[in-house]
């Protein structure tokens, strides 16, 4: 029996990203990224997710620029951008999405990837939602690792973390951490094995 006078505790997380630096991957300068890129998208300027990922990426290198007053133009330049992005395609990728390299999203509209973080080589069909469950809980986001390929309809909610080289199928509701090298279906997502 639990003691009714303990209350429940929200687990230990790192602090989410503030939007206050430049989150692209380190090494590559914004024009290699783009570069890379492009190249993910099939080198084809007529991909809506090569876009989204685009104007992502010039989100976070606005934010590196100093002295501050230089961002100004660029922040504005960015915010209309973005919106354009969503209201033409329906993909929305937030700046402080930390986006790993050669993250592919696939087609488009009903995209939103309010994640904490998103791996490398990161594949993402359309109405796919990552984010917070509760408005309660804002800072519950979740984390996708590496080389996850993440199904058309997927919600991904809640502070979790969906392991590396893992599939999350079709319509999948993922509210718990989900290991390394797995293949989860369903609502709530369950550990399946394909023959």
């Amino acid at each position: 029996m639990s003691d009714p006078n303990t209350t429940a505790t929200i687990p230990e997380r790192p602090p989410l990203p503030n939007g206050e630096t430049d989150e692209n991957p380190r090494g590559l300068s914004l024009r290699a990224l783009v570069a890379e890129d492009f190249a993910t998208y099939d080198r084809s300027f007529f991909e809506p997710g090569f876009w989204a990922v685009l104007v992502h990426r010039f989100g976070n290198w606005r934010m590196g620029l100093r002295p501050r007053l230089l961002r100004h133009p660029f922040t504005l330049l960015y915010r209309m951008l973005a919106l354009g992005v969503d209201w033409m395609w329906g993909i929305n990728v937030p700046y402080t999405t930390k986006l790993g390299r050669r993250v592919r999203i696939w087609y488009h509209g009903g995209i939103n990837l309010g994640a904490r973080s998103i791996g490398d080589d990161v594949h993402i069909r359309p109405n796919t939602t990552m984010g917070i469950m509760s408005r309660h809980d804002q800072t519950a986001k979740p984390t996708i690792e590496d080389r996850c390929d993440i199904g058309a309809g997927a919600c991904i909610l809640g502070h979790l973390t969906v392991g590396h080289d893992t599939v999350v199928g079709a319509n999948s509701v993922v509210v718990k951490d989900v290991p390394p090298n797995s293949t989860v279906f369903g609502v709530p997502a369950r550990p399946v094995k394909l023959v």
